[in-house]
């Protein structure tokens, strides 16, 4: 298959050494580097490690991280200030380095305004080559690395190929990688590359996560607001006794024909531009970190008599995942704007779990025993 890099030697285990079985109380370290505000993190505590060393530049992201997690290990900031011998030793790396170089819309954005992309862009493109450092310092057992479905075709492939020779060539790593769409998991379209790597060949093989029928998956009713009483009020997302949607999340008369003119636009130009207009019984297209601007890439439909309204900040930490539907654990201490612009920029964590739990066999030393090990379904 193209996402899968093939093993080719097999790895030799002294059968006189006692079959351990992993748990979830077998503990890795890992450290949880651009966490944004802990996507990466929930998953893998999920299956039982314990996160060491945290980074994150942006102070709305780390508000929100630390409302979430306990913090009791260093929380730095910029990555390019950290030196790679000042972070904890640890298992595994987890990284979700910043998309905007490689992704489609921050592609045609950069270029629309003659800026650089992709590793040429100063500002971001080059923040792989940070990870690379802390890898080849530290050697952990394992890595994640997530990014962009565009990633494997920016600049023709030879982006991707940059990547894989680092951290096949350069730093002796077998890798795997897959595009997986979160539709099977959460009601979005949402698709993106995993790159898993292991400094010893293993069991380990992307194919043994068989993800659910994207057709099957949930739909937006799962996310919503009821607004019949049956949620708990949640101000300020939701108001009343039947906890009904703010009407501040409705969009203005002048937001709305100006999306139904820009649309009607691009449509006669044949372009597939234009806003998502969304029922409970639809799935939605990709949450990405602009939502805050105008919502126009997922709006609800709420009849002939109201403009469509944006998702509530709540309604998007479920559909990434962050809480399980129906619920409001997820802690949201920072504005709309913010709040709209993490989620978009985060992981789909149902997704990460799914992979966690495919890696978990492999994470310790004494897991090797048990490397054709295939794990269930995330519920």
């Amino acid at each position: 298959m193209p996402y899968l890099i093939a093993i080719t030697s097999k790895l030799k285990i002294n059968k006189k050494e006692p079959r351990k079985i992993l748990t979830l109380n077998n503990q890795f370290d890992f450290i949880d580097l651009f966490a944004g505000i802990g996507g990466m993190r929930k998953g893998f505590e999920f299956i039982g490690g314990k996160c060491v060393f945290t980074s994150e530049i942006d102070k709305f992201s780390r508000m929100t991280y630390e409302n979430n997690f306990k913090v009791d290990h260093e929380f730095a900031g910029d990555i390019k200030n950290i030196n790679a011998e000042d972070i904890p030793k640890h298992d595994l790396l987890l990284a979700g380095f910043p998309c905007q170089p490689f992704s489609l819309a921050g592609v045609s954005k950069k270029n629309s305004l003659g800026k650089s992309h992709g590793f040429s862009c100063e500002t971001q493109g080059t923040l792989f080559f940070d990870v690379e450092r802390i890898i080849k310092h530290h050697r952990p057992k394992a890595f994640l690395l997530e990014n962009v479905k565009n990633l494997l075709s920016h600049d023709q492939g030879r982006t991707f190929q940059t990547i894989l020779n680092v951290l096949e060539n350069k730093l002796g790593y077998k890798v795997q990688y897959r595009i997986i769409n979160a539709k099977s998991y959460v009601p979005q379209n949402r698709e993106r590359i995993y790159i898993v790597g292991f400094t010893e060949e293993n069991g380990f093989d992307f194919d043994n996560l068989i993800t659910p029928d994207i057709k099957k998956g949930p739909l937006l009713s799962r996310i919503l607001h009821p607004e019949n009483g049956s949620e708990d009020l949640e101000e300020p997302f939701t108001l009343g006794e039947l906890a009904y949607v703010n009407p501040k999340y409705t969009i203005s008369n002048k937001l709305w024909s100006y999306l139904k003119k820009y649309a009607e636009k691009h449509r006669i130009k044949g372009n597939g531009f234009g806003y998502g207009l969304c029922t409970p019984n639809d799935c939605a297209r990709t949450l990405s970190a602009r939502y805050y601007k105008d919502g126009s890439e997922v709006l609800i439909n709420q009849g002939l008599e109201k403009n469509p309204r944006r998702l509530t900040p709540r309604e998007c930490a479920r559909l990434m995942g962050f809480d399980s539907f129906g619920k409001q654990d997820f802690k949201i201490p920072v504005s709309d704007t913010q709040s709209y612009k993490q989620f978009g920029n985060s992981v789909v964590v149902p997704v990460i779990k799914e992979i966690a739990k495919n890696m978990q066999p492999y994470l310790n030393t004494s897991s090797i025993s048990n490397r054709r090990l295939k794990l269930p379904l995330c519920a």
